[in-house]
């Protein structure tokens, strides 16, 4: 999703980045140029910088979902969570790459038993919290049992849970014993699977693997200080306000070649209006800050502004594996020949204006992209150029039981969202329904979409491709049924479930099979799926985010849609 302004539930993964710990040449600030570069080419600033010390500044337009990683389905706090906490392997990103997985707290990715039902982690030695307390597998296996207390934690990732054997636990709060995960020693951790997953170490990265200690678990006030196992602690949080990180000490650099951990501290401003974000980042007023807010924070108005040569050296681009869409309401608008009826009445062209045009992504057919593991081309009436087929639209709705008025919900924190929902106004009025625009607060979108408050419509975004690239991270989690096949799933938001189709993609879960093999059939079943029209597809983003002239290594992470918080430096 970029859930977190978009939601992040898809897997991530890699190549490593090999930094020494201090010093190194001083690298030019800009290590790209547009004019060289294809059209959706990737753009560093500051590459190789391994300069420590310092301060980042992070502008931020609203507070994080959350900051508990038992809890969290958002990008931004994928991002931010790299600096204090860390999982059994981790998704480590190379601009305009899908990522790849490494090893983290584990000593390697795993040893797979002959059936595969079975995957077995050692943890490092010298692994410690923040106050220096040793994190040992218990601790790992506690984290994971916090997701599955899902009457508390409504947004836990649910994508390692639905791998592993189920016996009807409901958390640590209700029950006592978990079967599904072994820790015979304090440094070994075993997980049994219900059926073989050949890339269960995508699964693994997540951050249900972060390590909790028990003692210090405070339920939903844990968000407010999560306890350290990364190179960064939290000194201060105001919720709404600011926070601020500052290095931990018990960190050992050895056990993680994955975080450089260049700068001193971070700094988070967390309530800044996203056009104060982009004229401060433009103007460069001040020099060490960055932003994590979508699109680089940029207004569509700013565009013209990136071919400055000042601005553009001090520009980080990438195509993202994120795409937004239009989410249906399969219980509100039930009848799926007019949800097709709405989805090629929708202008995806002004909508892609709306979005800034080519410069800020791709105009998207499909919610999963030709990158992906296993992708088959997908059959659509969505006209490629975006334009809509108001005649068909109509046609369609001849003889049916039409909505006469639907509600379309935008998170209130940017102006395209609310003017994407001014477009489809316009386009819904045409097959003479009215459509009423509601802003939720930008901090409980998710939340809202959810529960029992999920408008008709709703934007939302997903960053897939992660993992080995397989197209189920991106088909499962949003058309795909529930953990135990009855329903939809839980960030399903278009609430799509068809008996025929949710049947398959349930029984597919646990199939055997190469990942491009299996990819293909979930591909043919999300094919399927979309003939219903639970979504239309809009932009695959595409991201500038300007950095403040002192600002290194900066690259735009093909999952985050930001900045990549674990390698970025500041020159001093």
């Amino acid at each position: 999703m970029n859930r977190g302004t978009t939601a992040a539930l898809a897997l991530t993964v890699t190549a490593g980045l090999t930094l020494t710990a201090c010093g190194g040449p001083k690298p030019a600030p800009g290590s790209g140029s547009r004019s060289h570069a294809g059209a959706f080419d990737p753009v560093q600033v500051g590459k190789g910088f391994t300069g420590k010390g310092g301060n980042i500044n992070v502008l931020m337009s609203a507070d994080f979902q959350t900051l508990d990683p038992g809890n969290s389905n958002y990008v931004q706090t994928a991002n931010v969570g790299q600096l204090y906490y860390r999982t059994l392997t981790m998704a480590k990103e190379t601009a305009g790459k899908p990522p790849k997985i490494v090893p983290d707290l584990a000593t390697d990715l795993g040893k797979r038993s002959a059936d595969g039902l079975t995957w077995t982690y050692r943890l490092k030695k010298g692994l410690k919290y923040e106050d220096g307390k040793p994190i040992t597998s218990k601790d790992i296996k506690y984290g994971v049992e916090r997701t599955y207390a899902r009457d508390v934690y409504t947004q836990a990732p649910q994508e390692l849970n639905s791998a592993l054997v189920d016996d009807g636990y409901k958390g640590p709060y209700a029950d006592s014993d978990f079967k599904a995960i072994d820790t015979p020693d304090d440094r070994t951790i075993v997980f049994h699977l219900k059926q073989p997953f050949a890339e269960f170490p995508a699964l693994v990265s997540r951050s249900n693997t972060a390590p909790v200690p028990k003692d210090k678990d405070t339920k939903l006030d844990y968000t407010n200080h999560p306890v350290s196992s990364g190179p960064y602690k939290i000194k201060s949080y105001d919720r709404g306000r600011s926070m601020k990180l500052v290095r931990n000490d018990q960190w050992d650099p050895k056990t993680d070649p994955n975080r450089p951990a260049l700068p001193d501290t971070f700094t988070f401003s967390l309530s800044t209006a996203q056009a104060t974000i982009s004229q401060q980042l433009l103007a460069d007023s001040d020099p060490t800050a960055i932003t994590l807010d979508s699109s680089g924070g940029l207004q569509a108005s700013d565009t013209a502004k990136l071919n400055t040569p000042e601005i553009k050296k001090r520009t980080a681009a990438g195509l993202l594996g994120c795409t937004d869409v239009l989410n249906l309401n399969t219980e509100t608008i039930k009848d799926p020949k007019v949800r097709k009826a709405i989805a090629l009445a929708v202008d995806r062209s002004a909508m892609h204006v709306q979005y800034g045009g080519n410069r800020f992504g791709k105009l998207a057919q499909s919610y999963i992209n030709p990158a992906q593991r296993g992708y088959v081309k997908q059959h659509t009436d969505l006209d490629p150029t975006g334009k809509p087929k108001l005649a068909e639209a109509k046609k369609l709705l001849d003889g049916r039981k039409v909505p006469k008025k639907l509600v379309y919900g935008y998170a209130d924190a940017t102006s395209r969202y609310k003017n994407v929902g001014t477009t489809l106004q316009q386009n819904l009025k045409k097959l003479g329904i009215d459509l009423d625009l509601r802003p939720i607060p930008a901090a409980n979108y998710y939340t809202v979409l959810a529960g029992e408050h999920m408008p008709d419509i709703a934007r939302s975004g997903w960053c897939g491709g992660a993992d080995s690239g397989s197209v189920r991270t991106t088909i499962d989690p949003n058309l795909g049924p529930s953990l135990d096949g009855k329903t939809y799933g839980f960030s399903n938001i278009p609430r799509y479930f068809d008996p025929k189709i949710s049947r398959d993609m349930y029984e597919l879960r646990g199939a055997n099979g190469s990942s491009e093999e299996l990819g293909k059939k979930w591909a043919t079943l999300f094919d399927r799926a979309m003939q219903d029209y639970p979504l239309v597809p809009l932009v695959r983003s595409f991201t500038n985010s300007v950095v403040g002239s002192k600002v290194r290594n900066a690259q735009v992470g093909y999952f985050f849609g930001a900045i990549d918080l674990s390698i970025v430096g500041v020159e001093r």
